[in-house]
């Protein structure tokens, strides 16, 4: 079994970016989700609600992100790494509440304009502590705006034996994963405690139950029912439906594409 695609997702819940490498942090990869979308209590924004979100397309430059809609490339918004403000304000994860770093007034306009709806993207910064939850801890790990874990991954395996199941098949951008591997056997990652990627651990925390995210189409912005409608039927466990397995790292390192992955 080898890593087959390594994805990061700079702002949460727009469009992420396949890299050839990626740098192993406790929070998650670099750059993955330290940016997100917040309404005006603070809220965090995602496609569950704004499923126009997928349209817009992030990806890497020298000096920061670009931000662009998918069918409308002159709809584009550069945004530095560093913000340009040095304004906090309070937001929340799920139950979580920290301090979200605003990244400019520019970037807030440009998103409320496009979504529709007043919004401000705040980054997060090295001082910024999220704590992943206890019981899945290991050495006080800490977490991105991602949902809940530093790290999402999915066999091939498994999403080819779902689409075997569905009229339409659906590509893996619909469950976001960070790490992709191939071989193995389908779901084979349910029963992992600990891997090796490259010369980086990775601890095994929890199944990740799926949400209404995985029916947004990513090149329409529309939602649908597959493929949840589907997995309910095999993947339900405590009326949740699960699809590939959150992770935490145990070490720093750099994981690229063609990394082995050694079971522990």
């Amino acid at each position: 079994m080898k890593i087959q695609d390594i994805y990061i997702y700079p702002i949460k819940s727009l469009g992420g970016i396949r890299v050839e490498k990626a740098q192993v942090l406790t929070k998650g990869f670099r750059w993955d989700r330290r940016w997100m979308l917040v309404d005006e209590s603070g809220k965090f924004l995602t496609q569950r609600t704004l499923h126009h979100m997928a349209l817009l397309q992030v990806s890497l430059q020298e000096e920061g992100l670009m931000v662009q809609h998918k069918h409308r490339a002159e709809l584009n918004l550069e945004i530095p790494f560093v913000p340009e403000t040095d304004e906090f304000i309070p937001v929340n994860v799920w139950d979580d509440s920290l301090k979200g770093q605003i990244v400019s007034s520019r970037a807030n306009q440009w998103f409320s304009k496009i979504l529709k709806v007043n919004c401000k993207l705040v980054f997060m910064p090295e001082s910024t502590v999220r704590n992943v939850e206890e019981k899945y801890s290991t050495n006080g790990e800490t977490v991105s705006f991602a949902d809940a874990m530093p790290y999402l991954l999915i066999g091939q395996s498994s999403l080819d034996d779902l689409n075997q199941k569905l009229d339409t098949p659906v590509p893996m951008e619909r469950f976001r994963p960070n790490i992709v591997f191939s071989g193995g056997k389908a779901f084979e990652e349910d029963s992992w405690n600990e891997i090796i990627i490259g010369e980086t651990r990775f601890k095994v925390t929890k199944p990740c139950a799926r949400c209404v995210l995985t029916t947004v189409d990513q090149n329409t912005g529309t939602k649908g029912k597959e493929p949840l409608r589907t997995l309910a039927t095999y993947r339900l466990k405590d009326k949740k439906v699960l699809f590939g397995q959150n992770l935490i790292s145990l070490d720093h390192g750099v994981v690229k594409i063609g990394d082995k992955i050694i079971i522990k």
